[in-house]
């Protein structure tokens, strides 16, 4: 069997399932549901239909395109990808809210039978299609309306702590979620998983910009403007060899998403109430910055705020961009003082 399993490339692993096949998933979100909001939000605020139409197609297919990126991820041959729409199609739709993480668990249980059995007959062109169609269908109207209601339901407690207890779960959804986006897991897939919006989602996005635009300004002095914009508007996955070396140097960004998640949910009430996806984006390419914005642009078409206020876009500001840079920077001065962070520490190569 593992003969078997190694000729196939088939390996069960944490990194290959929980970081290889979550980060693709994040960018397969990304690629459909992602920039198919930000492009219909352009369109609808421009009043330019044509913009809201292919906005329109790009969300329609986010099921099919994070099921490919998974299966990108995991080696599968071509005709196993290509099978892979279809599978993911079906388990998003019947996933409900909870569709992402029904794609997810399927789409992973699906590529690996279609690698199974892929060139293992001389009539490789129907049967690997049909196996892989066949496993991942018959999945998602089996167990995908389940795999959606629980995350569903946990996304919804979440939500519900958050409502009921702003600040400790500010600080406990901005700790986790920002910890999560410098790991090499996806936090825009777990939030997306889960369905994190409303006051959750502003901690998970406080959480998020603590950790790039913390790291961003505290690791300043060793990579300059590159490491800045690598890190503010890329991703803080970058300082993760750093980490290892030395994990106190995450003790700035960590301290300063539990000040700015409560700060967001009890003082600003930032809310997320875009995609849930943008929760977890924090100000990579400024997608967790109009994530809120599209959220409010459907509030107010909703009739569920009148307007778009100045301190809205204080809150905001603060929340994603000042607050991390300042209190990040001060923490990170003092532990440079007493020898916790030494030269070189945060220094990346770029």
């Amino acid at each position: 069997m593992k003969e078997f399993l190694k000729k196939k490339n088939i390996e069960i692993s944490v990194k290959r399932y929980l970081i290889d096949a979550m980060g693709a998933m994040a960018q397969g979100l990304f690629a459909s549901l992602l920039i198919g909001t930000i492009i219909s939000t352009i369109g609808s605020q421009l009043g330019i239909s044509v913009l809201e139409q292919i906005g329109g197609f790009a969300k329609s297919v986010s099921g099919a395109a994070m099921a490919v990126a998974i299966g990108y991820s995991l080696q599968a041959p071509p005709l196993v990808l290509f099978s892979l729409l279809a599978v993911g199609y079906a388990s998003n739709d019947l996933g409900g809210a909870g569709g992402p993480l029904s794609v997810f668990v399927i789409a992973i249980i699906s590529t690996e039978f279609g690698k199974a059995v892929s060139k293992e007959t001389k009539i490789d062109i129907l049967v690997t299609p049909l196996v892989t169609i066949l496993i991942g269908a018959s999945l998602s109207i089996a167990v995908a309306p389940y795999i959606g209601a629980a995350a569903t339901a946990v996304g919804s407690a979440i939500m519900w702590a958050t409502e009921l207890q702003p600040f400790v779960m500010g600080i406990i959804v901005s700790v986790l979620v920002g910890i999560a986006l410098t790991l090499p897991i996806s936090s825009a897939a777990i939030c997306s998983a889960f369905g994190l919006v409303g006051l959750a989602g502003g901690a998970a996005l406080a959480g998020c910009c603590a950790q790039m635009v913390g790291f961003a300004v505290m690791s300043y002095r060793e990579n300059k403007v590159g490491g800045l914009v690598a890190q503010g508007i890329g991703t803080s996955m970058l300082q993760m060899g750093n980490i290892v070396k030395n994990p106190k140097i995450w003790i700035p960004p960590i301290i300063t998403s539990a000040i700015t998640g409560p700060i967001a949910t009890c003082v600003f009430k930032l809310q997320m109430n875009g995609p849930a996806v943008s929760s977890g984006m924090g100000t990579c390419g400024f997608v967790g910055q109009i994530g809120v914005y599209t959220g409010w642009v459907n509030d107010i078409a909703n009739g569920l705020k009148a307007s778009i206020t100045p301190f809205d876009i204080i809150g905001l500001i603060l929340i994603s961009f000042i607050l991390p840079a300042v209190i990040t920077w001060i923490l990170g001065y003092i532990l440079r003082k007493i020898n916790w962070i030494k030269k070189d520490d945060l220094k990346l190569d770029l």
